[in-house]
């Protein structure tokens, strides 16, 4: 090997392409539907000097896809299956009846890592997550397992990216015998609920934040879940906390053993007894 390779150290992205990345993702929760040219627009409307061709690569690199209906040009993996999208119509009724899951670009002073988590659509209630620094399909299967460790749902809902098409994703709900339903190409709002989050977790936490360090994020993060399960107040749920509707939920469901799992990992078995 040659030394210059051996002792070769990454640069990692410059500072303003990492504020760019920020400014994207801002514009992005506020206007899901603009694509490289629009954003390249309102870029340039905040005084960045930048062409399409580095808008185009910023947002790769931030998983950003404008909302739209796409002509199908790409083929995916042979080994990796697309499943219909089961959720159309369907009413959501008691908590563990659909989980869903996506990734998000999480910004830093310096850098940025990728969120993974897993929401159950009738509590909002945040089963687990996982930050990472790459977008390998690793990180994926560990929230999923991390996830079933806790309960079962009957439908599993995710997007089309490469990560959940996977056999190796897609494998471990059927051996479970979970339903696997995925979003239409360009369809975010078929994943609404998740989408909601990431906004929300965004404008009341990381946006208001400048994070020096990973430590420093997973702490920050981790503080704001346990802040969004048990005291943020839900208008949608009748202004109860995502983690009183799904404790409830289980009890209505006689799912004592999720119960326990999960006040076990939260720390709040007394409580939930008493609700």
């Amino acid at each position: 090997m040659n030394r210059s390779t051996h002792y070769y150290k990454p640069l990692g992205e410059s500072e303003e392409n990492l504020a760019i990345m920020k400014e994207l993702d801002k514009q992005f929760i506020l206007t899901p539907f603009y694509g490289v040219r629009r954003m390249t627009v309102h870029l340039r409307s905040l005084k960045y000097n930048i062409n399409e061709k580095r808008t185009r690569r910023l947002m790769r690199l931030a998983c950003l896809n404008a909302i739209y209906c796409k002509r199908n040009l790409s083929k995916p993996e042979p080994e990796h299956k697309i499943y219909p999208y089961l959720l159309r119509g369907v009413a959501i009724e008691r908590v563990n009846q659909v989980w869903s899951t996506d990734i998000t670009y999480i910004p830093m002073t310096h850098g940025f890592m990728y969120l993974s988590a897993v929401i159950d659509w009738r509590s909002r209630y945040i089963i687990s997550w996982k930050l990472s620094n790459s977008l390998h399909i690793r990180t994926s299967q560990e929230v999923l397992h991390d996830s079933l460790a806790l309960g079962k749902p009957e439908i599993f809902n995710t997007d089309q990216g490469s990560q959940f098409t996977s056999p190796q994703f897609t494998s471990i709900l059927d051996k479970a015998g979970i339903a696997i339903s995925m979003d239409g190409k360009g369809r975010a709002l078929d994943n609404i609920f998740i989408e909601r989050f990431w906004r929300t977790l965004k404008y009341e936490e990381v946006f208001i934040h400048s994070y020096d360090t990973v430590k420093q994020l997973r702490e920050g993060i981790r503080n704001y879940i346990n802040f969004y399960n048990k005291e943020r107040f839900h208008q949608s749920l009748d202004y109860k906390t995502p983690y009183e509707v799904y404790t409830l939920g289980l009890l209505e469901n006689n799912k004592i053993k999720e119960l326990e799992a999960i006040n076990n990992k939260e720390g709040f078995l007394s409580n939930a007894m008493a609700i």
